[in-house]
């Protein structure tokens, strides 16, 4: 098995404006996708590129911060640091200085995503495998020493992700069937709160012409009839046999949220993502009990497993939707994956990466854990800036077969 040792670590500023009214929701309005990118060069083997999203100005913030904590890498070996990444991860979390900054989350927790992204995807180009198979090839035990599970130990110590790993490897081949068959996306871009009725209209009559059969929009704007008007339209558009789902991108105080859900519940959305702050773990309680039997999912803005243990602990989310561009890269999505397998919850992402790398990332807690495949969120806008854009072929996301985790932009 090869080895390179990290030459060089390197950042790139990249921004890609997006169509009108794209991207919008109740909270960010910004025609910008950013990305606060790492590149990691070796001595003469491939290089890794790690992503994570941002918006406008917020991107040079985190590459500052990508620039200060990679430091480290250089010289280091791949397959040394692979081996016990689950202690560089936390010795890098814990910078005597920059985690002041947090801990554990904001740009600090950005710039560790885009590092750790960056790392396992040349791990993955240097195996020759897409990252999914990486992950599935590995031992349980080589699967722990990935993983930071500090401030876990009352509920996921390493003897339990050990007997979590260990008792899923029954049943994987039947599980890996999905890897011939795709996994299925749902689509968010046919809901984007600035455009008006007949642009919602009319992508979710080319989406469902495309094959996909779930479906979400956004809410939380000025005015309220308008977001339970749209809602309203959308259902009668994808009928009773479609899936619906509602985000209000955090918009919501409590009573606002309360009242808001008890409206929305009538008709009959699997989920209302974001009602409220995400750091409110007592209002998310109160409204995952308001709106039974709809659900109620969140993860693209909690920042680490600390605070998803926090939730899952309370019962105050049903769908997780952690991302690996907001907590600390692959690792931790991967940690945050066996929470929820222990308390028996989906993981749904936030694709802050466009599914990139998550497409990688929903096979691998399929096959590996026994995760219900549930859907993966498709957003379309940038992938023409990707060597190799995900592919989703009538609403399923076809199985990536290229080295690394498809988070390569083209120049």
């Amino acid at each position: 098995m090869p080895d390179y040792t990290i030459q060089s670590v390197s950042t790139y500023d990249a921004r890609y404006p997006l169509p009108p009214g794209a991207g919008s929701d109740s909270i960010h309005a910004t025609a910008e996708y950013c990305f606060a990118v790492t590149y990691l060069k070796t001595d003469g083997g491939p290089h890794g590129t790690g992503i994570v999203l941002t918006l406008g100005q917020g991107n040079q913030v985190v590459l500052k911060a990508i620039e200060l904590l990679s430091e480290r890498l250089i010289g280091m070996s791949v397959e040394a640091l692979m081996a016990d990444f689950g202690r560089f991860s936390r010795e890098l979390a814990d910078h005597p200085s920059l985690r002041w900054l947090g801990p554990h989350k904001g740009v600090v927790h950005l710039a560790l995503a885009s590092i750790t992204n960056a790392c396992f995807d040349l791990w993955a180009k240097i195996r020759g495998v897409p990252l999914w198979k990486l992950l599935a090839d590995l031992t349980p035990e080589q699967l722990v020493k990935l993983l930071d599970l500090s401030y876990l130990e009352e509920v996921l110590r390493e003897e339990d992700a050990l007997i979590l790993f260990r008792a899923n490897l029954a049943g994987r081949s039947d599980r890996e069937r999905i890897l011939k068959s795709g996994y299925p996306g749902y689509d968010t871009s046919v809901g984007w709160m600035a455009y008006d009725d007949d642009k919602v209209r009319d992508l979710t009559n080319r989406a469902m012409g495309q094959g996909f059969s779930a479906f979400k929009l956004k809410v939380g704007s000025a005015d309220e009839s308008r977001d339970l008007r749209r809602v309203e339209m959308l259902r009668t558009m994808i009928g009773d046999s479609s899936t619906l789902m509602v985000d209000a991108n955090q918009h919501w105080d409590l009573p606002t949220a309360l009242r808001m859900c008890g409206e929305l519940v009538k008709f009959r959305p699997l989920w209302i993502e974001e009602p409220t702050h995400p750091d409110d773990v007592s209002a998310h309680v109160a409204l995952a009990r308001a709106v039974v039997p709809v659900k109620i999912a969140a993860g693209e803005h909690i920042a680490n497993r600390v605070l998803f243990k926090n939730f899952l602990q309370a019962e105050a989310l049903h769908y997780i939707q952690v991302d690996c561009t907001r907590v600390a890269g692959v690792s931790e999505f991967i940690t945050v994956s066996l929470l929820a397998k222990k308390y028996g919850l989906p993981v749904v992402p936030h694709v802050g990466d466009m599914g990139q790398i998550h497409q990688h990332l929903v096979l691998f807690n399929h096959v590996a854990m026994d995760h219900e495949a549930a859907f993966l969120e498709h957003i379309p806008h940038l992938r023409d800036h990707f060597v190799h854009p995900a592919q989703v072929e009538g609403g399923i996301y076809v199985t990536p077969q290229e080295p690394g985790a498809s988070s390569d932009l083209k120049a």
